[in-house]
């Protein structure tokens, strides 16, 4: 660990087996008891006693509620001027420990007669519809406490904020704001910076470990970099439970230059991992499916209450929209007396309907709900028991993080059960208890220097009173991302922002930024600003399109590429429910309620997401003890015949081994790789060893890949046996043979998009209407020719490329798995026939792909033919 961090362990073993805390009851507003903080822990630190107003002590002792000690640890470090990182489990009382000492602050000052800044704390969320309930938990203390009339204010601004408390904001901002990444944004393009924010003495950023390792987070880094400028004393204290590098954490959001403490309690809250399993005579299916196949199974394991409606109050959690969708339909047609008691929650639906089931999770009346990620993080449903996975989680911190909804209080046990939808899923179910056991969580890495971001900011900055480069420059680099950035980038981005950069001077519309008489950088044109502020945010995807009924009811929001697709009449499911396509008209796609049942439901793009390095590593070592007998886990023991076959036809790699199997069919030569470093991974692997193997005997190779393996085909026959060894995967030349290897050019193409929207060049709103997809398409394949041909230098092209690189083949991971493999044992197989592990590699191609009379079922079936022999 840094010398220069700080680290708290505070509490003992003893927490992990203490009762329910009334503390942990205080953000849900449920009724508990006291319980002590245990006996035997740390001495607090200096100035702990201190560290909270005598009124916030009062409340405390008022209700019977003992703070814990990590807690008392954040006060007295934010209490010294500190920043650093609070890493506890879910539910543990994050929030409090971050807010409370700055609470006090604001109670003191009134105490002295003194009135309090306008801007005291600003709370930043990654969702917006946290937003609400981390204002109720902020105002309680304040509220219960009379601090209302004395004139500490506390609100919300996001992007469902009302237009009325966004005027009442331009005058006057309240002493808490709650609010998320992109209004933050949002507000420093505002005037009167300084007079605005000068009184900031805390900056909070929630689920930390969901931001920092992407564009938003950057986005957030940038921010507080301009803060600290505006008000030099402010703190800055991030809010996490699932990462596992916690000193980069601290330092991204701390700033450079500064000495972050860590505080992480050492109470945990077991996780409970078990599993619905197919009946003995029910083997799962091949890999592919949405895991429809198990919804009686799951139906059966739902315990109902004498109304004959689900007992507990359960999440069944997906990992994409559609899949969403499909199972939330399943169970109405399943269980049509759930109506009314069961939901739909994900990001694409309208507010209404989101804001329904959230307050029916509160309240109970709402029992089940099926939902993706837009329920993972922050919000506290206190009444939901029981936590449902459908399919893998492909991440352990994923899994951690959903089973964290579930009896949400500290130093209670959380339950998730997990849902196969294929036969090695339930090997990844065992995988990722051993890997949760053992700790081994994901490390998350911030961006480095992302151009686009940055020219981005420049523009909010230009608009927020205006800048010197000088001072922005510094300024700039005291964010994390952007330690290592140099001037000669930053001035390029300059450029770009001002006049265009080399290529684009001849268009007005992007001399965005000018130097006005007094030397600064400024937005003079209000068509300049208004068009900025529209699109501020670093959120990227597919165009999406109002859905409606033709009465003008909204239903949410659906992808154009979608719809482009349908047919007048065409039946589909959409946020639970059967509607028929009418027409799309001024972007927005109109619709009617239908009747019957549909098996079409909308396709998100960037969903589908590979399993981690972490649950990668935990599947082979578990692999490695099925082989062996080692079949404790109940998943094991119902795999045993995928493992047994998968041994008699082959072999079952160990933990430290790569199996490659090789067969001639009449579709030619294949050869069958398994490193289980997930699809991104292996796709990339697979395009540069047939790189690297035609360029040692020129051939055609048809690649497919997913989370287990990859294969390669040769129609025309190939000696993959000879080919194979220590050189095939070497390291050396490794960007250079990735570029090679595909069609990087046309990638990142398409990658460009997203640098072009974020840094500016493109628009998808405009006042007043917004932009197809064609049209962005469009202009954003223009200006990526005209950067390609006259400036192949520009730095967003070369953005685009290293994304391209990280993002659709995670490079960097790619070559700690060629190394892996090079140092490696490998062990080669030849095979008269498919294994269970070739078998999914096979079916995707056959399905995708090929085209034949004979039905997929029927193929897989033929295939599997001899497996029991």
């Amino acid at each position: 660990m840094h010398p220069t961090t700080a680290f708290c362990s505070v509490l003992d073993e003893r927490a992990q087996t203490r009762p329910i805390t009334a503390y942990a009851r205080l953000v849900s507003g449920t009724p508990s008891r006291h319980v002590s903080r245990p006996a035997g822990g740390p001495a607090d630190p200096p100035g702990a006693a201190d560290a909270l107003a005598p009124a916030l002590r009062r409340w405390f002792a008022d209700r019977g509620w003992t703070p814990w000690a990590f807690q008392e640890h954040a006060w007295a470090a934010q209490r010294q001027g500190r920043s650093g990182l609070i890493h506890v489990p879910t539910g543990a009382g994050k929030t409090y420990a971050a807010y409370m000492a700055a609470l006090s602050e604001m109670i003191e000052a009134c105490e002295s007669g003194e009135n309090p800044w306008n801007l005291r704390v600003l709370y930043i969320t990654p969702l917006r519809a946290v937003s609400r309930d981390v204002e109720k938990a902020l105002k309680r203390p304040v509220e219960d406490l009379g601090l209302l009339d004395a004139g500490i204010t506390i609100e919300s601004r996001t992007g469902d904020t009302s237009s009325s408390i966004r005027a009442r904001q331009r005058t006057r901002l309240p002493n808490v704001l709650i609010t998320t990444p992109e209004s933050l944004t949002l507000l420093l393009t505002q005037d009167r910076l300084a007079e605005r924010f000068e009184g900031v003495g805390l900056a909070i950023v929630d689920e930390w470990h969901e931001l920092m390792s992407t564009k938003r987070g950057t986005q957030t880094e940038l921010a507080l970099a301009r803060l600290r400028r505006l008000a030099p004393a402010m703190r800055t204290w991030a809010l996490s439970a699932t990462l596992a590098n916690l000193d980069v954490a601290a330092r991204a959001a701390a700033g450079v230059g500064c000495a972050p403490a860590i505080v992480a309690g050492a109470m945990e809250r077991p996780v409970i991992v078990d599993s619905v399993l197919p009946r003995e005579n029910d083997p799962l299916p091949w890999a592919g499916h949405l895991g429809l196949s198990m919804l009686p199974r799951v139906i059966e394991s739902i315990e109902v209450d004498d109304a004959g409606h689900p007992a507990a109050s359960t999440l069944v959690f997906t990992n994409t929209r559609s899949q969403a969708e499909r199972w939330f339909h399943g169970i109405q047609i399943t269980r049509p007396e759930w109506e009314g008691v069961i939901g739909l929650h994900h990001g694409s639906v309208d507010r209404d309907q989101r804001e329904h089931v959230e307050a029916g999770l509160k309240d109970g009346s709402v029992r089940l709900v099926v939902a993706t990620s837009s329920l993972d993080l922050g919000v506290d449903f206190a009444p939901v028991e029981r936590v449902m996975q459908i399919g893998s989680p492909k991440g352990v911190a994923r899994l951690m993080q959903r089973a964290g909804r579930a009896s949400h209080r500290p130093g209670a046990a959380c339950r998730i059960t997990c849902v196969p939808t294929h036969a090695l899923e339930m090997v990844e179910i065992a995988a990722v208890r051993r890997a949760i056991a053992r700790g081994a969580v994901e490390s998350r890495t911030p961006e480095s220097c992302p151009i686009d971001v940055l020219s981005q900011h420049l523009v909010t900055c230009a608009l927020g009173g205006g800048f010197g480069a000088d001072e922005l420059y510094d300024e700039v680099r005291t964010a994390w991302s952007y330690r290592d950035l140099t001037r000669e980038a930053f001035d390029w981005a300059l450029e770009l922002v001002t006049v265009g950069g080399k290529t684009l001077g001849a268009y007005d519309e992007y001399r965005r930024v000018e130097r006005d008489a007094d030397g600064r950088w400024r937005v003079q044109r209000k068509q300049i600003a208004t068009v900025h502020r529209l699109n501020v945010g670093t959120i990227t995807g597919d165009a999406t399109v109002q859905i409606r009924y033709l009465n003008g009811r909204n239903l949410g929001s659906i992808e154009e590429n979608f719809v482009s697709q349908l047919r007048a009449g065409q039946k589909f499911v959409f946020a639970g429910r059967v509607v028929s396509f009418v027409m799309l008209k001024d972007m927005v796609c109109h619709v009617r309620a239908s009747t019957g049942r549909s098996n079409l439901t909308p396709v998100w793009g960037g969903t589908r997401l590979p399993i981690s390095e972490s649950l990668g590593g935990a599947v082979r070592e578990t692999l490695q003890e099925a082989a062996r007998g080692r079949a404790d886990a109940p998943e094991l023991a119902r795999a045993a015949r995928l493992v047994e076959v998968q041994a008699r036809l082959s072999v079952v790699p160990g933990a430290d081994e790569t199996l490659l199997e090789l067969c001639t069919t009449r579709e030619g030569s294949h050869v069958f790789v398994y490193p289980f470093e997930g699809r991104l991974v292996h796709a990339g692997l697979a395009a540069l060893l047939a790189l690297r193997l035609s360029r040692r005997t020129p051939a055609t190779f048809s690649i497919v890949s997913n989370d287990y393996g990859f294969e390669l085909l040769c129609e025309h026959g190939y000696d993959f046996g000879a080919a194979i060894d220590d050189a095939l995967f070497a390291g050396d030349r490794l960007a250079e043979d990735a570029v090679e290897s595909v069609n990087l050019s046309s990638l990142a193409r398409r990658q460009f998009r997203e640098v072009a929207r974020v840094a500016g060049l493109v628009f998808q709103s405009h006042p007043g209407s917004r932009r197809s997809v064609r049209h962005l398409q469009s202009k954003a394949g223009l200006i990526y020719e005209v950067f390609e041909q006259f400036d192949p230098d520009n730095l967003l092209l070369g953005q685009a490329r290293r994304e391209v690189l990280e993002r659709q083949f995670e490079q960097s991971r790619l070559g700690r798995t060629l190394a892996r493999l090079r140092e490696g044992v490998r062990v080669v197989r030849a095979i008269e026939r498919p294994t269970p592990l070739a078998l999914p590699l096979i079916v995707e191609r056959i399905g995708s792909g090929t085209l034949s009379s004979e039905s997929l079922a029927r193929r897989v079936e033929r295939l599997k033919a001899g497996w029991d022999g």
